[in-house]
């Protein structure tokens, strides 16, 4: 079930800005196995009947943060949709033993490079990852084919297993960023014990990137 198999993301505060953490992907036990909702929604899960169709929905979003999970399709077919991205809604499942494709992210050039951030994960089996860090799917066949993580400080989601692995095997989600940029004039802050962070300058600008600590 849901709950045994996958967990929602924590959501992320940053003075009184919530970015809420994106859903759970839907499990492979019933035909309830839906998306969870979150930032963006998770993609829906298999079911275990024998009609084929899009049976488990994916999950919704948060107004303003992020997109809809994909549908999950039902047992023969057994492929999840893909979790939804900050630029578009994560696919359903389109047939037989084939994911939906993760949601596109969404471009952001504070950091001084233009970067794709918070991809949906592919819906096993094999969807691939969104744009910004999303994870692909593991392959259709074979008993430990895993997930793909999301990228490390993309936000991306991490792609389902496939329906033979043991689902322990869904890719991980990749690990969030903060990016603070602000005239270099106005002084820098004080970084807090325990907080990761790197510091460069763009033109006027300083860029801060926090990737660990809290």
């Amino acid at each position: 079930a849901n709950a045994v198999t996958s967990t929602a993301g924590s959501n992320s505060v940053f003075s009184s800005i919530t970015s809420t953490g994106g859903g759970l992907g839907g499990g492979a036990t019933n035909n309830s196995d839906a998306g969870g909702n979150g930032g963006s929604g998770g993609g829906g899960g298999h079911g275990t009947g024998a009609g084929g169709g899009v049976i488990a929905n994916g999950g919704t979003e948060t107004s303003g943060q992020g997109s809809a999970g994909g549908g999950g399709r039902e047992n023969p077919n057994f492929a999840g949709g893909g979790g939804g991205g900050s630029g578009g809604a994560g696919a359903n499942s389109p047939s037989n033993a084939v994911g939906g494709n993760g949601g596109a992210g969404s471009s952001s050039d504070i950091s001084g490079t233009s970067t794709n951030y918070a991809g949906g994960g592919g819906g096993a089996y094999t969807g691939t990852g969104g744009t910004g860090g999303g994870g692909a799917a593991g392959a259709a066949s074979g008993a430990n084919n895993p997930g793909t993580a999301g990228t490390v400080n993309s936000g991306g989601g991490g792609g389902g297993a496939n329906k033979a692995a043991n689902p322990n095997l869904a890719g991980n989600g990749g690990s969030g960023v903060v990016i603070l940029r602000f005239l270099t004039s106005a002084g820098s802050p004080n970084i807090g014990v325990g907080l990761t962070s790197t510091t460069t300058t763009s033109g006027n600008d300083t860029i801060i990137t926090f990737t660990a600590g809290s």
